[in-house]
């Protein structure tokens, strides 16, 4: 499930949501690739497979995969931008934090680093009584497209990633690249907070954001999809064009 491909100078890492897989992102990688992008598009661990592997799991080993996935983008690539869908976000601002100038800019699709479900507070004491509760996938308007995530959200992974928020909102700070945020109107999964939260913490001189409106969480696979496409694609050109003008 994960996807890779070869192409120009300019690398481009995806980063899959939490109970999600590759399938959730991989439009949007092909589209990349058409457009002859380098782009790497990882399974996260635990993910694809069982809800029952990803509570065997943490988000260092979510994070440990993007990173390395970076690593070999950066080794091979003049930029590399990263892009992530809802809990792959913070992956992806975290690689902008630790990694500084060598991230060209950062594309975030109804990024999760918060929530305001009070329900949460509960976590520490449930996941210690039942594994799972329901599953919060396919959150999507579009017609019979289905997302292929998880049915049960496994609650020692969902604990893991709540302290993967609490780091990434830590060092918001240190986001200075480029940012292109796209949030749904409707959204059943994560709320605005998390998209007012990473505006307000960034230190990015050039912040764009664009509402969906005709999308719910799983934007990528859904009717604002081609949008999505479109816009990212002008926010590589433009950072490429930036490139470009210092080589010369």
């Amino acid at each position: 499930m994960p996807f890779h491909a070869d192409g120009d100078d300019v690398g481009v890492l995806l980063c899959h949501g939490f109970t999600g897989s590759p399938w959730s992102m991989r439009p949007f990688a092909e589209e990349l690739a058409r457009a002859g992008r380098t782009v790497a598009l990882p399974r996260l661990p635990g993910h694809g497979t069982h809800w029952r592997e990803l509570n065997e799991t943490t988000w260092m080993d979510w994070y440990a995969t993007v990173e390395q996935e970076f690593n070999v983008l950066r080794r091979s690539c003049r930029q590399v931008f990263v892009v992530g869908l809802s809990m792959g976000g913070a992956l992806a601002l975290r690689i902008a934090e630790r990694y500084g100038d060598d991230v060209a800019g950062v594309v975030l699709v109804n990024p999760a680093v918060h929530s305001t479900d009070r329900r949460l507070l509960a976590l520490p004491v449930l996941r210690r009584v039942v594994p799972s509760m329901g599953g919060i996938g396919n959150d999507i308007k579009k017609v019979d497209v289905v997302e292929h995530g998880y049915a049960r959200t496994p609650l020692r992974a969902l604990v893991s990633m709540i302290a993967l928020w609490h780091d990434v909102r830590s060092e918001l700070h240190r986001v200075r690249q480029p940012l292109l945020l796209f949030r749904s109107a409707t959204d059943h999964v994560v709320d605005p907070s998390s998209a007012r939260i990473i505006a307000a913490g960034v230190s990015s001189d050039d912040v764009v954001q664009v509402v969906l409106q005709h999308s719910y969480h799983v934007a990528t696979l859904d009717n604002d999809a081609p949008e999505i496409f479109r816009r990212t694609a002008e926010f590589l050109a433009q950072h490429r064009a930036g490139l470009d003008e210092q080589a010369g």
